[in-house]
């Protein structure tokens, strides 16, 4: 189950490929991500000298907490094995690739973080995709009323 979902990065990219990464979280930010504080809608995620960060990602601070409270918006470090960050390096140097966050999630007692490779799309693609989605929807409409 997800915590936060960023829906419109389904909208605004073509997702190639999915990853699970987890998540450097300190004290009470994870309290606040297990209670729903957070958004990853306005994210987006970088690769900074052979190391993956998140950035501009929302973790509300925690209501209990105390001066111990950090930044809701700071850069937030991933974790991936050198191989697969030198491997999306190269993908994402490929003109159009970008590197999305998709998904907050609960993994036992671990936060999890779900990155895609994405491709942009362009403007004819998401009328394309919003078009067919409504033929969809007239066509088991009809077959409905047609039972």
């Amino acid at each position: 189950m997800a915590i936060a979902a960023n829906k419109k990065a389904y909208h605004d990219y073509t997702i190639l490929e999915k990853l699970e990464v987890g998540i450097e979280l300190k004290g009470t930010e994870v309290k606040s991500v297990k209670a729903g504080k957070t958004s990853i809608k306005e994210s987006y995620v970088k690769i900074l000298k052979d190391e993956v960060f998140i950035l501009n990602m929302y973790i509300g601070s925690y209501e209990f907490g105390n001066i111990h409270n950090v930044d809701e918006r700071r850069t937030r470090k991933l974790f991936l094995h050198k191989k697969e960050i030198s491997k999306l390096a190269g993908k994402v140097s490929a003109k159009g690739f970008t590197l999305v966050p998709l998904k907050v999630y609960q993994k036992k007692r671990l936060i999890k973080l779900e990155i895609g490779l994405a491709q942009g799309k362009k403007l004819h693609d998401k009328r394309e995709v919003l078009a067919k989605r409504d033929q969809l929807r007239d066509i088991n409409r009809e077959l409905k009323n047609y039972r």
